[in-house]
């Protein structure tokens, strides 16, 4: 069977522009206004604590991992003791291209990678719908490992690093999002995929995204009757089964209309429509454009991800 939370990682095509390494001495505190993507954070020693107005405190220990995929304004700050004073404008950039924050010359209590990622499209609203406010992802040895291997990339120069860094990245994200035992309350694929039949019915759209499904087929693939699937669906995911299929398959279309290599009418075939004018009318009312204006004017598939195409459905 298809596994989804691989496919919509492998069609995001992360990178990594930004990552830093961050020491801490004393007390701090540092704040984020303006993050519009996802940002991570990698403790390697000691502790820090992070609030939003939506999650709350968290502490993050060495050995752990958030993942905010979109904290608009957010807060971290030391384990000592702050105060509104200590508030960093600008860390000091140490002389291996570090970054320091609280005191200067005291010794090392607090150690992380930081950093975000970002896609190669125009937007990653995409995530909001895949992940809780806040992943957090406590003692997961193997992330730790590809953290590591992460930031020494990023501020390395060797030779293929973009790369590297892509598909890192894709592991980065698959590994947080199945690391997370417990996804929360936020509706959403990861929620729907914890559930273990309708994590049926979801690999079975994207294996099949051609097939003739209904409501009543896909009820059957998760072993549930037709009214209590749809019910199930709706409250874990955020929209209805046939809504999700109708993004999901003109997410794909996206893909397939910006390589330029296949004809609309067998485009329209393989994601499930019988006829070009029924894929055209659907793929108008999702998008606003018809296929082939979207294949004329988009970015093809060599220059963006089309990471945004699911997004508008499902956000």
């Amino acid at each position: 069977m298809a596994d989804p939370l691989a496919q919509i990682v492998g069609l995001l095509r992360p990178g990594a522009p930004f990552s830093k390494c961050v020491t801490g001495s004393g007390p701090w505190r540092v704040r984020r206004t303006q993050s519009p993507n996802p940002y991570y954070v990698a403790v390697l020693k000691g502790s820090l604590r992070y609030r939003d107005d939506r999650s709350g405190e968290i502490i993050v220990d060495a050995g752990d991992f958030i993942l905010i995929p979109f904290a608009q304004d957010f807060m971290m700050w030391s384990e000592a003791p702050s105060r509104e004073a200590d508030m960093v404008i600008n860390p000091v950039i140490l002389p291996g291209g570090g970054y320091r924050v609280g005191r200067v010359d005291g010794p090392v209590d607090m150690r992380a990678l930081v950093g975000y990622c970002v896609f190669q499209s125009a937007d990653a609203t995409l995530l909001s719908s895949l992940l809780p406010d806040v992943v957090v992802v406590r003692g997961e040895h193997r992330l730790a490992l590809i953290m590591q291997l992460l930031g020494e990339e990023a501020i390395g120069s060797k030779p293929a690093r973009e790369v590297v860094l892509q598909h890192l990245l894709e592991v980065l994200l698959i590994e947080a999002l199945r690391s997370t035992a417990e996804p929360g309350k936020a509706p959403g694929l990861l929620r729907g995929l914890s559930d273990d039949r309708l994590a049926r019915a979801i690999r079975a759209m994207h294996a099949a995204p051609g097939r003739n499904w209904s409501v009543a087929g896909l009820a059957r693939e998760a072993a549930l009757s037709r009214s209590g699937f749809h019910a199930r669906f709706q409250s874990a995911v955020g929209m209805g089964p046939m809504a999700y299929l109708t993004a999901w398959r003109v997410a794909l279309a996206k893909r397939l209309l910006r390589q330029r290599d296949t004809s609309v009418s067998e485009i329209a075939r393989q994601v499930g429509y019988g006829s070009a004018s029924a894929f055209s009318v659907a793929f108008q009312r999702e998008t606003g454009l018809s296929p082939a204006r979207y294949a004329r004017d988009a970015p093809t598939a060599a220059d963006t991800s089309g990471a945004a195409e699911f997004e508008g459905a499902i956000a």
